[in-house]
């Protein structure tokens, strides 16, 4: 038997992980976005247009996922440029000194019918805190009209404002204040393997 013959047999015998390694995020079809309370009786609603990000994934297996996102905080849009310039000021997000948002994964735990939560460091302000992000996806990779492979996935985490340094409030003169603690953050991404 050749070497080459013997290569060969070897490789048919070992699983194929032609879907594991790099995934690079997919802007032009991934959002962030968050949503917070403006008044005591309503939500407002946002997104940051500029994020970046990879994952380390094989696909069917949640085993050693890694996961970097990148948020450009200067892309925020809440369909209102008054309110966009005062949240890039410094008693929001700052932007002029954080320009980025970043999340890390640390850990991922498997849960029921494809959900799984990722824990991971969460910075905002320069500030970091450990967040949990309620996921579903990567279930299953497709292959896009182009050849390339793509695995998606969706998560949530509510975050309290005050614990990464944005503390703008004012009070309402019936009581309440203008804009609440809590923040929800909203992950829809696609990845393309590279």
């Amino acid at each position: 038997m050749s070497v080459r013959t013997a290569l060969l047999g070897a490789a048919l015998l070992v699983p194929m992980t032609a879907q594991a390694g790099t995934w690079k995020l997919d802007p032009s079809h991934s959002h962030v976005g968050f949503s917070v309370t403006h008044m005591m009786i309503s939500e407002v609603q946002g997104e940051f247009a500029g994020v970046e990000g990879t994952l380390e994934y094989e696909v069917g297996s949640l085993d050693n996922l890694k996961l970097d996102v990148t948020v450009d905080m200067s892309t925020v849009d809440t369909r209102n440029a008054d309110r966009d310039a005062h949240l890039a000021k410094p008693d929001f997000l700052d932007v002029a000194k954080h320009p980025t948002m970043s999340f890390v994964a640390t850990d991922v735990v498997p849960g029921k019918k494809g959900a799984f939560d990722v824990v991971g460091d969460l910075t905002i302000k320069g500030i970091t805190k450990e967040v949990t992000l309620e996921a579903k996806g990567l279930q299953a990779a497709v292959t896009d009209p182009w050849g390339g492979k793509r695995v998606g996935a969706k998560a949530t985490a509510v975050i309290n404002r005050q614990d990464f340094g944005v503390t703008f409030n004012q009070a309402l003169d019936a009581g309440g204040v203008l804009v609440g603690d809590e923040i929800t953050l909203e992950l829809s991404a696609e990845f393309v393997a590279q």
